[in-house]
């Protein structure tokens, strides 16, 4: 296989299988409950300041997650991006 090449971005290294995206896990799912709750609850207030919080740290668990466990270069460069963007939101708030 070519390094770089499309199939070396996104082939699956224990099944071969082209892997772009996967089914979402648990980050993932938090992360929608969470910016649900968010919609509800009064802007400005505490609550919608934790969970903004719980969001940017569910972001940063998947991040690390896939950056550690990705099955594939794919993978792993979405959750270094990932990565990034949270640190970069946090910096500049």
């Amino acid at each position: 296989m070519q390094p770089f090449s499309s199939r070396w971005w996104f082939e699956d290294r224990e099944t071969g299988d082209i892997t772009i995206g996967q089914f979402p896990n648990w980050p993932i799912w938090c992360i929608a409950g969470c910016w649900i709750a968010r919609l509800v609850v009064a802007t400005g207030s505490t609550a919608h300041d934790v969970l903004g919080w719980m969001i940017s740290g569910l972001w940063l668990v998947w991040g690390v997650d896939e950056l550690v466990r990705g099955v594939n270069p794919w993978r792993r460069a979405l959750g270094t991006g990932v990565i990034g963007w949270q640190v970069a939101a946090v910096a500049l708030a």
